[in-house]
């Protein structure tokens, strides 16, 4: 795999070229081409933070999964057992933390039993769509922690029995393929909605069948077309389950409908292509977005926003976690100077130690 540093050689011509490829075939080639940077560290994709234990987090970057047990002071990589597919998404067992979940592009599933110290392939079902998939995400039935769903290029997939067997579920979903997220409303978690690369589709029945809801996001001529809005993120909000944002690369958007029908907000913002978004679980209304122009949060459910970037050496963020145990505590993730920690919900940033400076390489 490559690194950063070797990415960025080559200047950004390259990059440009890559950026005029159509969205549906090279998604992820332009999210990474959007945003990386000839940095010093390597983008941190993504944020899983232990559900009791607020010293325990993991991160993966292109190349590895690091996991600090002492809250950011050292880090061990976790990647042996895996082959060097990159690791897209992870998700920890709600029920039994020690059990966690890595989505690769390009090698379907890994499930670790002990904390990240070995992983087993848990592909079955997915092994027709290995080789050109990526798993975007993991979504836990709050009811059932061994009844998962999986967003993944391919496709939304179920499994009922902790990943031993997947089932595809795209009954309706006959206009798009790539799924590139999930969200579940929690207070009715039969109810999901799917982000895919054409805009959002809903089910009420556990994925047994979905419905195509676009009314103000896609016009029907664009969904196949390398012009349909891709969805990055999808949240229910839990205090409204009528309420759902939707970020793009495009810009915005939120229901207040159950996907009736949805209006673009968010317009004052500089930068429209949204790479992440979580919705604060403490304060209703607050929401959370990240990109190429740093983190940016509203107040009154998306009506108004103000940045909060203070601290960051850089203001190109790939992602954002809110910790389990406290509210006010943020996470974030760059593209170039590496993880970043606030304890007041996002006004100020402060460095963590590199992921580089790991305490060892895990056997």
């Amino acid at each position: 795999m490559r690194n950063a540093s070797t990415a960025c050689m080559g200047g950004g011509g390259k990059g440009g070229r890559l950026f005029m490829k159509p969205l549906l075939s090279c998604f992820f080639g332009l999210l990474t081409v959007a945003l990386l940077g000839c940095n010093r560290s390597d983008p941190i994709v993504l944020i899983q933070l232990h559900p009791k234990n607020s010293d325990i987090i993991y991160v993966a970057t292109n190349d590895y999964i690091y996991k600090t047990r002492d809250g950011g002071q050292t880090w061990t990589n976790l990647s042996r057992g895996m082959s060097h597919s990159r690791v897209i998404a992870m998700a920890i067992d709600p029920a039994y933390p020690a059990t966690v979940y890595a989505g690769t592009k390009g090698d379907a599933v890994y499930k670790s039993h002990d904390g990240g110290q070995r992983w087993a392939s848990m592909r079955s079902g997915l092994d027709d769509a290995t080789i050109s998939s990526v798993v975007n995400q993991f979504v836990f039935d709050p009811t059932d922690n061994n009844h998962i769903f999986l967003a993944t290029t391919m496709g939304v997939f179920e499994t009922k029995n902790g990943g031993e067997n997947w089932t595809k579920k795209m009954e309706g979903m006959k206009e798009v393929l790539m799924v590139v997220t999930l969200g579940m409303d929690p207070t009715r978690p039969a109810i999901l909605y799917a982000g895919t690369s054409g805009g959002v589709y809903k089910t009420v029945n556990e994925a047994g069948h979905w419905e195509q809801v676009n009314s103000g996001l896609v016009p029907p001529d664009m969904v196949k077309t390398s012009r349909a809005l891709n969805v990055t993120s999808i949240h229910v909000d839990p205090y409204e389950p009528e309420t759902v944002y939707a970020a793009t690369l495009a810009g915005l958007y939120k229901t207040t409908n159950g996907g009736k029908s949805w209006l673009r907000i968010g317009e004052s913002l500089t930068d429209q292509m949204i790479i992440a978004m979580l919705l604060d679980r403490a304060r209703t209304g607050v929401v959370y977005i990240v990109g190429r122009d740093g983190v940016h949060r509203s107040e009154d459910g998306g009506a108004t926003w103000k940045t909060i970037n203070e601290g960051f050496a850089t203001t190109n963020v790939r992602s954002i976690a809110q910790s389990p145990t406290d509210p006010k505590l943020f996470y974030a993730g760059t593209n170039g100077s590496g993880l970043y920690r606030s304890r007041d919900a996002g006004d100020t940033w402060e460095p963590m130690p590199p992921l580089g400076q790991a305490a060892s390489i895990s056997p």
